[in-house]
């Protein structure tokens, strides 16, 4: 439960061991390095532009070659891929591929090369077979499509809409133009188009083309100079020579499989290499010298200096940041509380003088994840399936061991809170056991079943929140404390703590209140009084110290009754909580009502596969369904109701310069 203290640390070494240190403090990930320092007439910065934009383009350039290769010649990955994380190696690996990389480039430009070539080979084809498409009705004309006629006569070559046979066609010839002798051939008719062959004497040429256009023919926008059977032979050559450039640049890439693992390390290489120089052009340099300033955990900050100064006899200052500063976070903790970082990290990390409160909120986030999903089996599952993963995968990156840990955690407490209720699949063991072996076994909760004591679920679901808000307020208190602001924690905490510990207790004194809660005691009248007292004492205090910011005493009495009307806001925070018990009963019920669907086939054979069927689907999209509810709702109780009372966040995350690689991780020197 900490957020680890930075301290600013100022780098002077020689410009001829800048790539060596820069490559070293990559390597180790403890540095943020920041500009605070600026230009003047000796140290200034260098232009890496150029460098940088050649380093995006190879990256560019091989991720496509990768994905070209994997097109062509795919990887063959296990079902569990993602959990196996990157392959580690170690430094010597790395800067030995150094000089393999400019091979590496050069496979890598001949495989886009070779992926050009197919794409421009496809498109060619592609228009090819077009081609040969609007040639294909024309394949029975033995005469060239440009074909005019003779000296003594004159030939039409082309369309006429819709679907005609040569008897109409020439009937329809022979009204308009009855002296006019006309040698008609249909080559192919469809429905929608007719393609003719007319031939005619020369002097009859305009009248015909004058007929022919009244009937809508069109003559070919791309005839061919050779008959059409002969072009669509020659075509169709041209396919299989473009089809063959295809295969052999295939075959090629294919030939590549095995450069696989050197192609994704060129990535990380060239990634690493870009980092660098980003780095490179934001350092201050003098001819012979650079400065790096940034910020490193207090923790790593004297190895790192050690290390530097004996390398490298380069000087190392470490300081305090300043107050104004933008320090950026850095969180701590157990393996307990370690999993729920990243959900923090989804709200925001913690701001300046806020104390870290993953510690107490993985607590809450555990327990109320088990309330909401509470089933035995269910809990199991994910107890099981993360638990082998992280057993058997102990190279797994840490985001997703986090992630699996965290589910792990929520699985026990599912587990946990299920044997409480009563799940287990819901009634699964009543239902199979009544079904298939004619006698009941029911596994009993042990404490109470919610879906047959709604209220009580209710109730402890309400003292839950209570609890939980309850102790954001300690953590406002202890935040103000650390701070001291004493009289802030008594104006905006303690006075809380009597008004809405008051109000309880004088409710637990009411015969109302136990009666609709169906509670199982009461408190006193005399306790209730004194209850009462103490949250009249609290609200008065409230009402004369919310708005205690205003000088004006009209304005401050009106933003006290403003702060105290707050109240109305903890009523629904409280009741907010009871989505652990309309959660818990759905993942309950909707359990119960698959097994019933199941078990509607009766005990036999049929009925047993049926049950299966059914057993299977249903609870596996019930716990994912319900999976998913208690992990967002969790996360509101934990964002709106918990928070909303101490955090406000707004922290930086600190971001080092470090490796930032997909395929492959190096190895920390020991």
């Amino acid at each position: 439960m900490a957020v680890l203290q930075m301290q600013r640390i100022s780098i002077y070494g020689l410009k001829k061991h800048r790539k060596h240190i820069l490559e070293m403090i990559q390597r180790r990930g403890v540095v943020e390095i920041n500009d605070v320092l600026q230009e003047d007439s000796i140290f200034q910065q260098a232009d890496m532009s150029a460098q940088k934009t050649q380093f995006e383009k190879n990256i560019a350039a091989s991720r496509q070659a990768l994905e070209v290769l994997n097109r062509y010649a795919s990887e063959k990955k296990s079902l569990f891929a993602s959990l196996e994380g990157r392959k580690e190696i170690d430094a010597a690996e790395y800067d030995a591929f150094a000089q393999e990389s400019e091979k590496v480039l050069h496979i890598v430009l001949r495989i886009n090369e070779l992926s050009k070539d197919i794409a421009d080979a496809r498109g060619s084809i592609q228009k090819l077979e077009t081609q040969i498409e609007a040639l294909t009705p024309w394949v029975a004309l033995d005469v060239p499509m440009r074909f005019k006629g003779t000296k003594a006569t004159a030939a039409f070559i082309g369309t006429l809409a819709g679907d005609l046979n040569q008897a109409a066609l020439e009937e329809r010839l022979a009204e308009l133009l009855p002296q006019t002798p006309i040698q008609v051939d249909v080559i192919s008719s469809s429905r929608e188009q007719t393609c003719v062959f007319l031939l005619c004497r020369k002097p009859d040429a305009a009248n015909v083309e004058d007929a022919l256009r009244t009937l809508g023919f069109a003559r070919p926008a791309a005839p061919s100079k050779t008959p059409p059977a002969e072009r669509v032979k020659t075509l169709e050559g041209r396919v299989e020579e473009q089809r063959k450039i295809m295969q052999a640049a295939e075959d090629e890439i294919k030939g590549y499989a095995d450069r696989r693992e050197s192609m994704k390390f060129m990535v990380d290489y060239l990634t690493m290499r870009q980092e660098k120089y980003e780095v490179i052009g934001r350092l201050m340099q003098s001819r012979r010298t650079f400065v790096l300033t940034g910020y490193i955990p207090a923790r790593d900050a004297d190895r790192l200096s050690k290390e530097l100064e004996e390398k490298f006899d380069a000087a190392v200052e470490l300081s305090m940041p300043s107050e104004d500063e933008d320090v950026p976070v850095l969180l701590q903790n157990n393996k307990f509380a370690e999993p729920v970082e990243g959900v923090l990290e989804s709200f925001s990390l913690p701001g300046k003088h806020e104390i870290d409160p993953t510690s107490i909120m993985a607590i809450f986030y555990y327990f109320l994840f088990g309330m909401m999903l509470s089933d035995a089996a269910y809990g199991l599952i994910m107890v099981i399936g993360c638990g082998l993963a992280l057993l058997k995968f102990k190279n797994m990156e840490i985001g997703m061991r986090k992630s699996l840990r965290m589910f792990f955690f929520c699985g026990i407490s599912t587990t946990i809170w299920g044997f409480l209720f009563g799940g287990f699949f819901g009634d699964a063991t009543a239902v199979i056991s009544r079904t298939f072996f004619g006698k009941e076994v029911v596994l009993g909760p042990l404490w109470f079943e919610p879906i047959k004591e709604p209220m009580r679920m209710l109730m402890f679901s309400l003292l839950v929140g209570v609890i939980h808000l309850f102790v954001g307020l300690a953590m406002q208190f202890i935040q103000l404390w650390k701070q001291k602001k004493y009289k802030d924690a008594l104006y905006d905490v303690i006075f809380w703590y009597m008004l809405l510990t008051g109000a309880i207790v004088f409710m637990l004194s009411s015969q109302m209140f136990v009666d609709i809660a169906q509670l199982g005691f009461i408190l006193s009248p005399l306790v209730g009084n004194v209850a009462a007292a103490v949250a009249g004492v609290g609200a008065v205090g409230i009402v004369f110290t919310a708005g205690r910011e205003s000088r004006n005493p009209a304005k401050r009495l009106l933003k006290g009754l403003y702060g105290l009307y707050n109240v109305t806001g903890y009523l629904s925070d409280i009741l907010s909580y009871s989505r652990l018990l309309a959660l818990g009963l759905a993942t309950g019920v909707i359990a119960t009502v698959i097994n019933q669907m199941g078990s509607m086939g009766g005990g036999g054979v049929g009925g047993a596969i049926l049950f299966i069927i059914v057993f299977i689907l249903g609870h596996v999209l019930n716990i994912g369904i319900n999976l998913l509810g208690a992990y967002v709702h969790t996360n509101r109780l934990q964002f709106v109701e918990f928070f909303g009372k101490f955090y406000e966040g707004g922290g930086r995350k600190f971001s080092p310069f470090g490796v930032h690689t997909k395929y492959y991780k190096i190895r920390e020197e020991k």
